[in-house]
């Protein structure tokens, strides 16, 4: 056994221990009180500004998986937060990002959403980039007058590729140190091996609620019961969450129903063939399920949620991934199915109540506040750290209240 696969056994036993003594005793990892927080961070544009500014354009997002860029030559667009751009793996294998901008007149460059090219050539005038950057051609340059240069190679944004994850930071010049932003959640995607995935399907499902009000239902298995009573509550508990803090990142391991039955079971045979299910959150905006809404089966699905321009606007980029690749027809069509499943669930159900919700919170006077349980842990230290980074602190809304003794 490598010292990787032990890393993933111990941290699979580790997780398993916890959710039978949670079973067993009756209880969950909560918070240490519970919070509230005001309407107006869901509801006001100039909160909203400062999250587009300063965690979509000055904090690396996850652009996609190494699996998107399988070899050199290998290109996606990226437009979701709001900058073109479009990222590359390179002949040596490494990942860069570029302005999706022709540095001729302006036009967009890389118009298909994804391929394979060594060349990008624009269509306004046929201006040529190699997938380094650098100007290849200029048709009819000698009348340009010796006026293009170095100036006129593509327009570099941060981008650096680790655990089978590609992070871009849109804006350029910016410093992007992608080990300082992971911190100690690092080494914990490692443990998913991302780099051994092949995508399978991919969609877009958009909502009209505040990109916080989608994030947080991927936060909390509390509404399980209530919300999801026919898809998810017959087979997981609403009443217990594993949780682990790594910085502003999380890791959410619900526990599904089919896992009572191990308390009359040797540890050996817990969960044998399921390792580090839940929800994976790479702050600011993507969470990482691995997991299914049927219990025992292993996907990977990234939910990539977006602001829009206007407060009330959100657009998820989901994907699903096959976690050790696609060995036959039959398996691509079972990941296509667990793909509809769970866009079913967020679209018929999560997403439902998102719009409503939001709706709702935009008619409240001012003042109004929400509050979260000692079990919506994650969304509570979330909320914290997205007001961090913003450098708008949480509005003042009254003291915490602590569990009693």
């Amino acid at each position: 056994m490598t010292s990787l696969e032990q890393r993933i056994e111990e941290t699979r036993r580790s997780i398993n221990r916890r959710i039978v003594g949670h079973i067993r005793n009756g209880t969950s990892d909560l918070a240490d009180g519970a919070m509230r927080n005001s309407v107006a961070v869901y509801t006001d544009p100039a909160r909203h500004a400062a999250e587009r500014q300063k965690l979509f354009r000055e904090t690396p997002v996850v652009a996609c998986l190494s699996a998107d860029l399988p070899s050199a030559g290998s290109f996606r667009t990226f437009d979701e937060t709001g900058v073109p751009i479009v990222v590359v793996r390179g002949r040596d294998g490494e990942v860069r990002a570029f302005l999706n901008i022709c540095t001729h007149r302006g036009a967009r460059l890389v118009r298909e959403a994804e391929g394979q090219a060594r060349l990008f050539t624009c269509w306004f005038h046929g201006w040529s980039f190699a997938n380094d950057g650098k100007l290849a051609a200029a048709p009819e340059r000698e009348r340009f007058c010796d006026a293009v240069d170095e100036r006129d190679h593509l327009i570099p944004v941060p981008a650096a590729e680790r655990h089978g994850l590609v992070f871009v930071q849109a804006t350029p010049e910016s410093a992007m140190d992608i080990d300082a932003h992971l911190g100690d959640f690092g080494p914990q995607l490692e443990l998913l091996r991302l780099d051994t995935a092949q995508r399978v399907k991919a969609g877009v499902l958009p909502v009209k609620a505040n990109w916080k009000y989608a994030l947080d239902t991927y936060g909390e298995g509390y509404h399980f019961a209530a919300l999801h009573k026919q898809t998810l509550a017959p087979n997981f508990r609403n009443d217990i969450t594993v949780y682990d803090r790594y910085g502003p990142h999380h890791r959410v391991s619900f526990v599904s129903r089919d896992m009572e039955a191990w308390l009359d079971k040797p540890e050996g045979e817990w969960g044998k063939g399921v390792a580090l299910g839940g929800i994976h959150y790479i702050f600011p905006n993507t969470v990482l399920f691995a997991g299914s809404v049927s219990p025992g089966k292993a996907y990977y699905t990234t939910f990539r949620h977006f602001p829009g321009e206007q407060v009330g606007e959100t657009v998820t980029h989901k994907t699903i991934y096959a976690p050790r690749g696609v060995w036959d027809e039959a398996y691509r069509k079972e990941v296509e199915a667990a793909y509809d499943a769970t866009a079913f669930v967020v679209e018929t159900e999560d997403y439902v109540v998102a719009a409503e919700g939001w709706r709702n919170l935009a008619a409240m006077p001012p003042g109004s506040t929400v509050v979260y349980g000692r079990q919506e842990v994650a969304l509570q230290n979330q909320h914290r750290a997205i007001a961090a980074a913003i450098g708008m602190p949480l509005p003042e809304v009254g003291p915490v209240r602590e569990a009693a003794e």
